[in-house]
């Protein structure tokens, strides 16, 4: 008579839940302390496109109306507005009143391309806000809103045009690259 040897189910099932449970504390791990300070995954994918623009938060970001993505211009920082706990900084309601002008007068509708780096370290989306041939990231570097940032990926032409309208400005001495007087 042979014998069929019965084998418990339960180390199989403890193994699973074992691999579970490690997997979970390594994600948990990875997301606590392993990601940058500040890093918010993205809510979803961004493809290059036509876009309606919901608001502006500031000058170099906006919240798309379809999915409420946050786009951050690329290449560019203008100075803070909303930064909890800081102080709203020199020429940065200006340059929030900048965006605000050029989405409204594109009838809040915008052109995103892509170019480089996707999303950036707080999970924000990355791209370049065109209006017909009129290019928002440069435009406000060009009236000394905002500083071109070229050390990211993205294209040599976009870093140039970015370096040239930085460059205008600051020779022209306009917003950022004014000369502050005693008073101010």
């Amino acid at each position: 008579m042979t014998g069929k040897i019965q084998r418990s189910p339960w180390p199989h099932a403890i193994s699973l839940v074992a691999m579970i449970i490690l997997f979970t504390v390594v994600w948990l791990v990875e997301e606590r302390f392993l990601s940058p300070p500040g890093w918010q995954r993205p809510l979803g994918q961004l493809a290059a496109g036509e876009y309606d623009v919901e608001r502006v938060i500031d000058g170099d970001t906006i919240v798309l109306a379809s999915n409420q993505l946050r786009v951050r211009l690329q290449g560019i920082d203008t100075p803070e507005t909303v930064k909890p706990n800081a102080q709203v900084e020199a020429w940065g309601d200006e340059a929030s009143a900048y965006t605000t002008k050029f989405v409204a007068d594109a009838g809040w509708r915008v052109r995103l391309e892509i170019d480089g780096e996707p999303v950036d370290r707080y999970g924000r989306h990355l791209a370049f806000v065109w209006s017909g041939t009129r290019l928002l990231n440069e435009e406000l570097v060009a009236r000394g809103l905002a500083r071109a940032k070229t050390n990211f990926d993205f294209s040599q032409g976009l870093k140039q045009r970015l370096r040239r309208a930085q460059a205008d400005a600051s020779n022209s001495e306009r917003g950022l690259w004014r000369p502050q007087t005693a008073d101010e």
